[in-house]
């Protein structure tokens, strides 16, 4: 199954020549090796929006209603919530991992995180977007722990290397996007 992106091809066709690369990237990166086209979607849209780039998110989202159907709306919600949870989580946690003291580590977060629990789509889609927005933030415990997450889901090493993949086109659309 793969979805027209009338709204995404306009948008990348108007990126410059330097990000050629980029435009020929992000034609190719959605149509997802190892993953369904709601997860390369919502993986995307989940970068684009913690990016806070508005035209992606209108883009994706927009393609996203029109080719997804009946999904779209859990899709864009779970890509909504991952996004904000993953801008509060890795400035969080990578606080505590670069300071590398126990005293922190023993602490309780206190940060609710229900979410990740009871995703509109389903538990893997929604780590899938938590990667790429982890990846994007460069925190490391948070994709190490979302890695292992989607591993323990039965997702494959692939579908985690294809997350990661399109959160950095995205992150590199935005460049001439935003």
């Amino acid at each position: 199954m793969s979805i027209a992106t009338p709204s995404l091809d306009a948008l990348r066709d108007t990126l410059p020549d330097e990000l050629k690369d980029i435009r020929l990237n992000l034609s190719s990166v959605l149509a997802g090796e190892n993953l369904q086209p709601p997860q390369a979607f919502g993986v995307a849209l989940a970068a684009a929006r913690f990016l806070k780039c508005g035209p992606l998110v209108q883009a994706l989202e927009t393609d996203i209603q029109t080719g997804l159907g009946d999904a779209a709306p859990a899709i864009i919600s779970d890509a909504k919530a991952a996004a904000g949870l993953m801008a509060m989580n890795t400035v969080y946690y990578r606080f505590r991992h670069m300071l590398a003291k126990e005293s922190y580590e023993a602490r309780s977060p206190r940060l609710r995180m229900s979410r990740m629990a009871q995703p509109a789509t389903n538990k893997t889609d929604f780590e899938l977007m938590s990667l790429g927005c982890a990846a994007l933030a460069g925190c490391e415990l948070c994709i190490k722990n979302h890695e292992a997450s989607l591993l323990h889901l039965g997702a494959t090493e692939d579908a985690c290397h294809d997350a990661a993949r399109i959160a950095a086109v995205i992150n590199a659309a935005a460049v001439g996007a935003c």
